[in-house]
């Protein structure tokens, strides 16, 4: 059996209403393995999407807290990318951290990954609804990151889950 039709017998599962043979954890590693990332990426922001998860600021500060360094930096300085220094900058003072806020008025333009370890969920939350609001493809932008690190998405739990992989099931239906 090839890889599309392995993939398409894990996807019939969530392809209707709730399967007794569904495994989310199992299902997603498998399909992370064999999927294209960009049916990947898509799920994913079909999940930041659904009125089934908690809204995407939310789940974007999930996957935050539970990824590495290097991660949390490249996330941070997506969203600095759309919501520019000066309102990153408000957003750090506003959940006290001012040393933080003042690392960008100097010239920098990325946040390293041992400055994105100073900074909490919280104030991931308050960038991320921020960034949405100013630019809604920032949910696209941050889905096709998290397609490349898909062990992360792992961590939001099976509601998550199951969202990708039925939003996967629906696009390969098409």
């Amino acid at each position: 059996m090839d890889v599309f039709g392995q993939i398409g017998n894990v996807l019939q599962r969530y392809a209707g209403s709730d399967s007794p043979d569904a495994r989310p954890d199992e299902d997603f590693d498998e399909i992370t393995r064999n999927a294209p990332k960009a049916s990947l990426s898509e799920s994913i922001g079909s999940m930041f999407r659904s009125d089934q998860t908690p809204p995407f600021p939310q789940l974007v500060a999930q996957l935050f807290s539970q990824s590495n360094g290097s991660q949390r930096a490249g996330l941070l300085n997506m969203l600095l990318s759309t919501v520019g220094p000066m309102l990153f900058s408000q957003v750090m003072k506003q959940n006290g951290l001012s040393g933080l806020a003042g690392l960008l008025g100097g010239g920098q333009t990325q946040v390293t990954p041992q400055e994105a370890e100073q900074i909490p969920p919280d104030a991931v939350r308050d960038l991320a609804a921020q960034a949405q609001q100013q630019n809604p493809s920032i949910v696209d932008r941050i889905s096709d990151y998290y397609a490349e690190n898909p062990e992360v998405v792992k961590t939001l739990g099976t509601s998550a889950l199951s969202s990708v992989l039925s939003g996967m099931a629906n696009s390969f239906g098409r």
